[in-house]
């Protein structure tokens, strides 16, 4: 198992901003794939971005592009995203997710967090 604990939720007026953080439980140096992805009410999990902790590579989904940032910091163990411009469309469980494989598909990542709470009110 690789423990995953999220922070960093709350709500904000739409344009606010927020940052998540994921902290990981894995020996440093570990190469992997974390993700953010959110779940509103009544929908399905969706990826938001991802980031490959071996070079940093990052991807995004295009609703979110230039809007939230994902980052990390190896030192630590820790994984962030930085959301600006916040959107009510926004709104939902966001949980950071670990994996041997990259993408934006919940599928494909095998360690959750248990998420944190984001709602963005117009």
């Amino acid at each position: 198992q690789v423990p995953l604990v999220e922070s960093g939720g709350g709500s904000v007026q739409a344009g606010g901003s927020l940052r998540l953080s994921c902290a990981a439980s894995w020996p440093p140096g570990s190469r992997a794939f974390v993700g953010w992805f959110r779940q509103a009410p009544g929908k399905e999990r969706e990826g938001v971005a991802t980031i490959y902790t071996g070079n940093g590579i990052t991807d995004y989904d295009t609703s979110v592009k230039g809007r939230f940032t994902i980052s990390q910091d190896n030192a630590v163990n820790m994984v962030y995203l930085q959301m600006n411009s916040l959107k009510p469309e926004d709104t939902g469980m966001y949980y950071c997710a670990a994996g041997r494989s990259g993408g934006l598909r919940p599928a494909q990542y095998a360690y959750w967090g248990q998420g944190t709470q984001v709602t963005v009110s117009s």
